[in-house]
């Protein structure tokens, strides 16, 4: 299908949007600085979204009908969104927030895996054309080149290796979701995916030792925003985007990380160096190529 025109409108919303994506998982940073574990953190955010994603459905009467099938995979798909929600956390714990982002926007390298490997789908040229320039742009935002030379692997180690597993998962729902319960509404998919999320991780919490609460009240503030700002955003995609005709052009969603670099370094200290914003651009242009090109 083409790609439909994008009215100013939509444009401002979904540059909106991707900055509030942003903002939530630079909030997530603050409170992570101030005691608050991952887990509290998905529990909170997730259980947030679900129960406004599921005031939203029953306010418009979504219908609720599922198969034994769409049960089994939405349940699969759950746990996997669960692991992307703890391991994408995990990574803006442990390096510059827009890095991690920027290395979890790999996930359609991992979606077109996923796809070829499950069901046999073979990859466009466009894609195959992609993925080393989102690698090089990886190569050149993560400038793994200075801190392979150096010996250095506080940034590219633990955190890169949480964001790619988040990418993989993501990319992998992405996958299970278009074969096997596109059918399904996105509405009652996600509260349903959100709630399972944040039981899971409450589940976790329990036998970790309980939830960790915020130690400091900027902690408390980031908790919050994390969750509201995330919470507002998701919802709004379901909303808002549709009313706006801006469904086929939200792969500009992708410019988050761009958004999270200039958080970062505004709100959080965060410096990237010329040549890790180059990489930057070239991993978001990437993207969003794929993302608006003509079918």
């Amino acid at each position: 299908m083409p790609t439909l025109a994008l009215t100013p409108q939509a444009f401002i919303a979904l540059l909106l949007l991707a900055c509030t994506f942003a903002g939530n998982h630079v909030a997530a940073r603050v409170a992570f600085d101030h005691g608050v574990d991952v887990v509290t953190a998905v529990a909170a955010r997730s259980l947030g979204t679900a129960l406004v994603v599921s005031l939203l459905v029953a306010w418009q009467r979504v219908p609720l009908k599922h198969s034994a099938r769409h049960r089994r995979f939405m349940v699969l798909i759950a746990l996997l969104v669960t692991v992307q929600s703890v391991f994408l956390y995990a990574a803006v714990a442990r390096m510059p927030v827009g890095l991690a982002l920027l290395v979890f926007n790999s996930y359609p390298i991992w979606a077109t895996l996923a796809a070829r490997v499950f069901y046999g789908i073979r990859p466009e040229r466009a894609v195959l054309i992609a993925i080393p320039v989102i690698l090089l742009g990886l190569v050149l935002a993560l400038d793994i080149v200075r801190v392979a030379g150096s010996g250095g692997s506080a940034i590219v180690g633990p955190g890169v290796a949480f964001a790619l597993g988040g990418a993989a998962a993501f990319g992998l729902v992405l996958a299970l979701t278009q074969h096997e319960v596109a059918d399904l509404d996105g509405r009652v998919r996600s509260a349903f995916t959100m709630a399972v999320v944040g039981v899971l991780a409450l589940g976790a919490a329990a036998a970790g030792g309980g939830l960790h609460w915020p130690t400091a009240a900027a902690g408390w503030w980031g908790l919050i925003a994390l969750t509201a700002l995330y919470g507002t955003a998701f919802t709004a995609v379901f909303t808002l985007l549709p009313k706006l005709g801006a469904v086929s052009n939200s792969p500009i969603l992708n410019i988050e990380p761009v958004a999270a670099l200039v958080f970062g370094w505004l709100i959080l200290g965060q410096m990237v160096s010329p040549l890790q914003w180059l990489g930057a651009l070239i991993v978001v242009g990437a993207v969003m190529a794929l993302g608006l090109r003509r079918r």
